[in-house]
């Protein structure tokens, strides 16, 4: 650009009002609103054109100097060959590992068998000492941190160097397996001694964390997803106070586990909505903030059966919108896992979407990209107030799992599923490679040969399940 041309031109100030004059001249009659407007699953308007903030607060990741860590999914019901694909995990950049044990809600029909044993093979000769480990959300989440134990010390690796995550969630495992092994009262009552022992062990990291992810998947809308995560971080302090630990040394193990979609803008400023609301929770319980520990994974939702290559495309937004929005660590679904377990060509390809976005596009390095966005900014403000009125209410109605065995979350749930089934049914949504632009012959999608395991069943309290069902699979029902 020759900048001698434009040196000495002037522009005149415009302001709203006289931009959208000019705007709806050049609509030649079209109504603004529904040409230019938009709404989010929650009715959050999204308006064509905003300014930038004025004055901008960064929102940023844990440790903004670092990207974010690349998780592999540890997955194969064969602890062997598990163990062989974390081994080319980390070989090939990734710098965590997620532990899926089947029967979790969000190992989708696979998953390591729950035993200590399967666990030490999976992760044989895995360099531990260098990597961030998380367990899934599950069950036996509990007992895993001895197993882990266990594993280390015949590791000789030191657990300070780690950065441990081990998914404690019951009402993550009430909504998405529909059941626990004892009536919510029992539960309340044994975990103080539960977060005794994990203090009593020294580990560092997270202990309890609020997963999203089964919301998400069961159809909940963003600010609904926010409101149950941040009702279950509440009840995971009041755990922590029930055991006598302090919560301003408490709060730091606490986690989060959110879902990213190929909605970008919703998806970051989710990311950053969820780290405001958070901070705010903490502050009403009297205590000094720490930032929020986010782990994202890429939705099961917005995945497709058909043409399963354009999951590539929107595992790619979602992990652009994950990092821009401040995620400290994510986790990619290979693309062809709406078909079978995915392959070592699948896993290879989930891994290096996040290595290209972080080493090659430098993602990571920039601390809250979308900070002065006042677009962004609209959505954050805009979902972290929808979110606070969802926990309100989850409060209202006992707290998570109390809600949860009602069924009054799942109800709401419900309609925001209804409302987006509608919607593709109308046409007003398209998913590519399904309802739009279909291919016309369907191509072979490789997969290992793994059988689909139902999640368990047994338990003596249960709730209504929040199934996860993607989009596709919703294509032509009646609304």
């Amino acid at each position: 650009m020759n900048h001698k041309l434009i040196s000495g031109m002037t522009f005149p100030d415009i302001d709203e009002a006289g931009w959208k004059v000019i705007a709806e001249k050049a609509l030649k009659g079209a109504d603004f609103d529904e040409t230019l407007v938009s709404h989010t699953d929650d009715g959050i308007r999204i308006d064509p054109l905003y300014t930038r903030s004025a004055h901008p607060k960064p929102i940023s990741r844990v440790d903004p100097a670092a990207p974010w860590r690349v998780v592999q999914r540890v997955d194969d019901p064969d602890p062997a060959r598990a163990n062989r694909q974390a081994i080319a995990d980390v070989d090939g950049g990734a710098t965590g590992l997620a532990i899926v044990f089947e029967g979790a809600p969000n190992a989708h029909g696979y998953g390591l068998p729950c035993t200590d044993e399967a666990f030490d093979r999976a992760l044989d000769g895995v360099p531990l000492n260098r990597l961030g480990l998380r367990i899934d959300t599950h069950p036996m989440s509990r007992s895993s941190i001895d197993w882990l134990v266990a594993s280390l010390t015949a590791k000789r690796a030191d657990p300070a160097r780690l950065h441990l995550s081990f998914g404690i969630d019951p009402a993550a495992i009430f909504a998405g397996t529909g059941r626990l092994r004892m009536s919510i009262e029992a539960l309340e009552a044994s975990m103080p001694q539960s977060l005794a022992h994990f203090f009593a062990l020294g580990l560092p990291g997270v202990l309890l964390e609020a997963d999203g992810r089964v919301s998400h998947n069961g159809g909940a809308s963003a600010a609904q997803e926010l409101g149950i995560m941040l009702a279950s971080a509440v009840s995971h302090l009041r755990m922590f106070e029930k055991a006598r630990q302090p919560l301003v040394y408490a709060a730091p193990h606490v986690g989060f586990a959110i879902a990213a979609d190929q909605d970008q803008f919703v998806t970051t400023a989710k990311m950053r909505a969820l780290r405001r609301l958070w901070q705010r929770a903490q502050e009403v319980c009297g205590i000094e903030p720490s930032p929020a520990s986010i782990h994202a994974e890429t939705s099961w939702r917005m995945m497709t059966a058909r043409d399963p290559e354009t999951n590539i495309l929107r595992a790619t937004i979602a992990v652009f919108a994950a990092a821009a929005g401040g995620a400290d660590s994510i986790s990619v679904l290979p693309h062809t896992l709406t078909h079978g377990l995915p392959d070592g060509f699948a896993r290879r390809v989930a891994r290096n979407t996040q290595l290209v976005l972080a080493q090659e596009a430098g993602i990571g390095f920039v601390a809250d990209p979308s900070a002065g966005s006042g677009g962004i900014a609209h959505l954050t403000e805009a979902l972290s107030e929808a979110a606070w009125a969802e926990f309100q209410q989850i409060e209202q109605e006992g707290g998570a799992l109390k809600s949860l065995a009602a069924g009054a979350f799942q109800a709401r749930v419900k309609t925001a599923a209804a409302e987006r089934r509608e919607a593709l049914r109308e046409g007003r949504r398209a998913i590519v490679g399904t309802t739009l632009y279909p291919l016309a012959e369907e191509r072979p999608v490789a997969t290992l040969a793994a059988e689909s395991r139902p999640a368990p069943s047994d338990g003596t309290t249960f709730c209504e399940t929040l199934s996860p069902r993607r989009l596709d699979e919703q294509v032509g029902e009646d609304a």
